[in-house]
């Protein structure tokens, strides 16, 4: 891709933790940080690979900084759901892609080109049309409004169309073993819109018990916070599994359009958001959605199909670093290449 880095760790860093270990790092990888994580990610691995006696990640300031930041980006759109529509924040989603972008120039030394531009000025655009032509929605869900769109025929067909699709896809992923990514995504996205209702359920009522009316004596706010947590945690297996299996950039493409898409569904039908939305708005909205998947587009699809140009590797793609040693080519051996030292030449074995 034209900006940003590769998934993972490029260099193999030992240390590493490995990928898909536990619900904590699969959570690295789903919500909408994910990309300023794995810039950070990044930058700090190929510090730390500099080091004459490298050390665990965990052990990096530069890293910690890095998952305190995302900590912070996640409550902000956490707590962005008790004041804004859903079907306004989940699309904008794409600035985080647009961030890691920017963020691996500044900090990985990755060049910029003319997709990347492109792809950064139309996913911009999108964003704009985005925020410009939102759903105007003034009443705030409580405990009482949420309990009585809970049990509305409308809710209660949609729920039961995603329960079936769900349980059909589950059947074809587990019993016939089809992992194609449409199905694994498709089921992250059935996953996300039940998280998405139910985050903005939680994130409404706690708003509002700040404020002063008290929503945490009602029953209704913990089973939305438990529905909150289990289709987080299946959620972020399903994502894993495809990150697993097929190149990031896919990933995060197909999965950004399926959340976006499960994201309007659910705020238009369990919140009624387009209740009062015109005709031109409603289009234009919908055109900034479009705008924004083409630029997440451009802006990922040759994210893992970058090759190495150079006839060698130094030091000198290292931040920080200068380029002192390198490593060439051999053509009579089975080794990689040689790394030469004016003192002390070493082979260095594939």
């Amino acid at each position: 891709m034209a900006w940003l880095g590769t998934h993972g760790d490029p260099l193999g860093d030992p240390h590493a933790a490995p990928k898909g270990s536990s619900v904590v790092e699969g959570a690295r990888e789903a919500l909408l940080s994910w990309g300023w994580y794995y810039a950070n990610q990044k930058y700090s691995h190929l510090r730390l690979k500099c080091q004459a006696t490298p050390k665990p990640f965990y052990r990096s300031k530069l890293w910690w900084s890095g998952m305190v930041l995302m900590g912070i980006g996640e409550t902000g759109n956490f707590a962005a759901y008790g004041f804004a529509p859903v079907m306004v924040i989940a699309p904008l989603g794409s600035t985080a892609v647009l961030g890691s972008a920017v963020i691996s120039v500044l900090y990985l030394k990755e060049h910029i080109k003319s997709e990347g531009i492109l792809g950064g000025t139309v996913t911009i655009a999108g964003a704009f049309l985005l925020v410009a032509f939102a759903p105007l929605v003034t009443q705030e869900p409580d405990a009482i409004k949420i309990q009585t769109d809970l049990v509305s025929w409308e809710f209660l067909i949609y729920a039961i169309i995603g329960i079936i699709a769900f349980c059909i896809l589950l059947y074809f992923y587990k019993r016939r073993e089809i992992k194609h990514i449409v199905i694994l995504l498709t089921m992250v996205a059935l996953l996300a819109s039940m998280t998405i209702i139910s985050v903005k359920a939680v994130a409404a009522m706690i708003t509002l018990s700040v404020e002063g009316n008290m929503q945490l004596t009602y029953l209704i706010f913990y089973l939305m916070f438990i529905l909150m947590v289990v289709t987080c945690v299946f959620q972020m297996k399903f994502l894993n599994q495809a990150m697993k299996l097929y190149d990031a950039g896919e990933v995060i493409l197909i999965n950004y359009m399926f959340f976006t898409i499960s994201a309007i569904l659910a705020g238009g039908i369990f919140y009624q958001e387009f209740a009062d939305t015109g005709l031109l708005n409603g289009f234009m909205f919908f055109f900034g959605c479009l705008l924004s998947f083409v630029g997440v587009f451009i802006l990922t699809r040759n994210r893992d199909k970058e090759c190495l140009t150079s006839l060698y590797i130094d030091h000198g793609h290292i931040p920080g670093k200068k380029m002192e040693q390198k490593i060439q080519p051999e053509s009579n051996g089975l080794s990689y290449g040689s790394l030469f030292n004016e003192s002390n030449p070493v082979k260095t074995q594939s």
